[in-house]
Protein backbone atom coordinates (compact mmCIF):
# COMPACT_ATOMS: atom_id res chain seq x y z
CA UNK A 1 0.00 0.00 0.00
CA UNK A 2 1.42 3.37 -0.99
CA UNK A 3 1.81 6.06 1.63
CA UNK A 4 -0.59 8.98 1.28
CA UNK A 5 0.02 12.66 1.84
CA UNK A 6 -3.62 13.44 2.74
CA UNK A 7 -5.54 11.30 5.28
CA UNK A 8 -8.97 11.98 6.75
CA UNK A 9 -10.02 10.36 10.03
CA UNK A 10 -13.72 10.31 10.96
CA UNK A 11 -14.59 11.38 14.50
CA UNK A 12 -17.36 9.14 15.96
CA UNK A 13 -20.38 10.35 17.96
CA UNK A 14 -19.62 11.17 21.59
CA UNK A 15 -16.00 12.14 20.87
CA UNK A 16 -14.86 15.76 20.75
CA UNK A 17 -11.60 16.74 19.12
CA UNK A 18 -9.98 20.14 19.66
CA UNK A 19 -6.83 21.57 18.14
CA UNK A 20 -4.80 24.23 19.90
CA UNK A 21 -1.70 25.09 17.91
CA UNK A 22 -0.11 21.71 17.21
CA UNK A 23 -1.68 20.01 20.26
CA UNK A 24 -4.62 17.72 19.51
CA UNK A 25 -6.95 16.86 22.41
CA UNK A 26 -9.46 14.02 22.15
CA UNK A 27 -12.23 13.73 24.77
CA UNK A 28 -14.58 10.79 25.14
CA UNK A 29 -16.57 8.83 27.71
CA UNK A 30 -13.43 7.20 29.20
CA UNK A 31 -11.38 10.39 29.51
CA UNK A 32 -9.11 12.77 27.65
CA UNK A 33 -5.85 12.30 25.75
CA UNK A 34 -3.61 15.07 24.38
CA UNK A 35 -0.66 14.86 22.05
CA UNK A 36 1.60 17.27 20.21
CA UNK A 37 1.80 16.82 16.41
CA UNK A 38 4.72 18.86 15.06
CA UNK A 39 6.68 17.97 11.96
CA UNK A 40 8.01 20.22 9.18
CA UNK A 41 5.68 20.21 6.18
CA UNK A 42 2.77 18.41 7.91
CA UNK A 43 -0.43 20.13 8.98
CA UNK A 44 -3.15 18.66 11.22
CA UNK A 45 -6.57 20.35 10.94
CA UNK A 46 -10.25 19.83 11.80
CA UNK A 47 -13.15 20.08 9.33
CA UNK A 48 -16.70 18.64 9.14
CA UNK A 49 -16.29 16.11 11.97
CA UNK A 50 -13.00 14.84 10.58
CA UNK A 51 -9.36 15.18 11.51
CA UNK A 52 -7.24 15.88 8.42
CA UNK A 53 -3.52 15.14 8.24
CA UNK A 54 -2.00 16.80 5.19
CA UNK A 55 1.55 17.17 3.87
CA UNK A 56 2.95 19.78 1.54
CA UNK A 57 6.07 17.76 0.63
CA UNK A 58 6.09 14.39 -1.13
CA UNK A 59 9.29 12.80 0.15
CA UNK A 60 9.36 9.35 1.76
CA UNK A 61 9.87 10.48 5.38
CA UNK A 62 7.01 12.99 5.21
CA UNK A 63 4.62 10.36 3.77
CA UNK A 64 5.61 7.92 6.51
CA UNK A 65 5.10 10.56 9.21
CA UNK A 66 1.62 11.40 7.85
CA UNK A 67 0.66 7.72 8.27
CA UNK A 68 2.17 7.64 11.75
CA UNK A 69 0.24 10.75 12.82
CA UNK A 70 -2.99 9.21 11.45
CA UNK A 71 -2.37 6.00 13.43
CA UNK A 72 -1.71 7.99 16.63
CA UNK A 73 -4.97 9.92 16.15
CA UNK A 74 -6.95 6.68 15.55
CA UNK A 75 -5.40 5.19 18.71
CA UNK A 76 -6.38 8.30 20.69
CA UNK A 77 -10.00 8.00 19.47
CA UNK A 78 -10.07 4.25 20.25
CA UNK A 79 -8.58 4.92 23.70
CA UNK A 80 -11.24 7.43 24.79
CA UNK A 81 -14.10 5.27 23.45
CA UNK A 82 -13.05 1.67 24.23
CA UNK A 83 -9.75 1.88 26.12
CA UNK A 84 -6.84 -0.55 25.91
CA UNK A 85 -6.22 -3.68 27.97
CA UNK A 86 -3.16 -5.93 28.16
CA UNK A 87 -3.26 -9.29 29.92
CA UNK A 88 -0.12 -10.76 31.47
CA UNK A 89 0.58 -14.04 33.22
CA UNK A 90 2.97 -14.74 36.09
CA UNK A 91 4.99 -17.86 35.27
CA UNK A 92 7.33 -19.59 37.72
CA UNK A 93 8.70 -23.06 38.31
CA UNK A 94 11.29 -22.39 41.00
CA UNK A 95 10.17 -19.67 43.43
CA UNK A 96 6.62 -18.23 43.65
CA UNK A 97 6.66 -14.66 42.34
CA UNK A 98 4.72 -12.07 44.34
CA UNK A 99 3.47 -9.04 42.42
CA UNK A 100 2.19 -5.98 44.31
CA UNK A 101 1.06 -2.58 43.06
CA UNK A 102 2.68 0.13 45.19
CA UNK A 103 0.81 3.40 44.88
CA UNK A 104 0.09 4.72 41.40
CA UNK A 105 3.59 4.73 40.00
CA UNK A 106 5.25 1.33 40.49
CA UNK A 107 4.87 -2.44 40.72
CA UNK A 108 7.00 -4.52 43.10
CA UNK A 109 8.04 -8.00 41.94
CA UNK A 110 9.05 -9.96 45.03
CA UNK A 111 10.77 -13.34 45.47
CA UNK A 112 11.79 -13.42 41.79
CA UNK A 113 14.20 -16.41 41.51
CA UNK A 114 14.48 -16.32 45.31
CA UNK A 115 15.99 -12.82 45.40
CA UNK A 116 15.69 -11.05 48.73
CA UNK A 117 15.18 -7.55 47.36
CA UNK A 118 12.13 -6.87 45.18
CA UNK A 119 12.47 -5.66 41.60
CA UNK A 120 10.45 -2.63 40.54
CA UNK A 121 8.65 -1.66 37.33
CA UNK A 122 7.32 1.83 36.61
CA UNK A 123 3.65 2.44 35.83
CA UNK A 124 3.46 5.10 33.10
CA UNK A 125 0.77 7.81 33.07
CA UNK A 126 -2.78 7.07 34.26
CA UNK A 127 -2.47 3.35 33.60
CA UNK A 128 -4.18 0.97 36.06
CA UNK A 129 -2.54 -2.33 37.05
CA UNK A 130 -4.48 -5.05 38.85
CA UNK A 131 -3.22 -8.43 40.07
CA UNK A 132 -5.50 -11.42 40.62
CA UNK A 133 -3.69 -14.70 41.33
CA UNK A 134 -1.29 -15.33 38.43
CA UNK A 135 -3.10 -12.88 36.10
CA UNK A 136 -2.08 -9.24 35.69
CA UNK A 137 -4.37 -6.80 33.87
CA UNK A 138 -3.16 -3.43 32.61
CA UNK A 139 -5.79 -0.93 31.41
CA UNK A 140 -5.79 2.67 30.26
CA UNK A 141 -6.82 5.11 27.54
CA UNK A 142 -3.34 5.86 26.19
CA UNK A 143 -2.04 2.90 24.13
CA UNK A 144 1.60 3.91 24.52
CA UNK A 145 1.38 4.20 28.31
CA UNK A 146 -0.38 0.82 28.63
CA UNK A 147 2.16 -0.87 26.33
CA UNK A 148 5.16 0.74 28.05
CA UNK A 149 3.89 -0.29 31.49
CA UNK A 150 3.53 -3.91 30.30
CA UNK A 151 7.03 -3.77 28.79
CA UNK A 152 8.46 -2.35 32.03
CA UNK A 153 6.99 -5.26 34.03
CA UNK A 154 8.27 -7.79 31.50
CA UNK A 155 11.76 -6.23 31.44
CA UNK A 156 11.98 -6.08 35.24
CA UNK A 157 11.81 -9.89 35.17
CA UNK A 158 14.70 -10.27 32.74
CA UNK A 159 17.00 -13.12 33.79
CA UNK A 160 20.75 -12.67 33.73
CA UNK A 161 23.57 -15.15 34.47
CA UNK A 162 21.27 -18.20 34.18
CA UNK A 163 20.25 -20.46 31.32
CA UNK A 164 17.02 -18.96 29.85
CA UNK A 165 15.96 -22.41 28.60
CA UNK A 166 15.85 -23.71 32.18
CA UNK A 167 14.81 -20.55 34.07
CA UNK A 168 11.71 -19.37 32.22
CA UNK A 169 10.26 -17.60 35.25
CA UNK A 170 8.79 -14.13 34.70
CA UNK A 171 5.72 -12.08 33.87
CA UNK A 172 4.76 -12.30 30.19
CA UNK A 173 2.22 -10.54 27.93
CA UNK A 174 -0.46 -13.00 26.81
CA UNK A 175 -3.08 -10.76 25.18
CA UNK A 176 -3.39 -7.21 23.84
CA UNK A 177 -6.83 -5.66 23.28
Amino acid sequence: MAAETHIEINVPQGVTVTLSGATLTVKGQKGQVSRDFRFPGIKVSLADGKVIVDASRLDRQTKATVGTFASHIRNMITGVTEGFEYSMKIVYSHFPIQLKVEGKDRVAIGNFLGERKPRYATIVGDTKVSVAGDKVTITGINKEHVGQTAANIEQACKIKNRDPRVFQDGVYITKKA
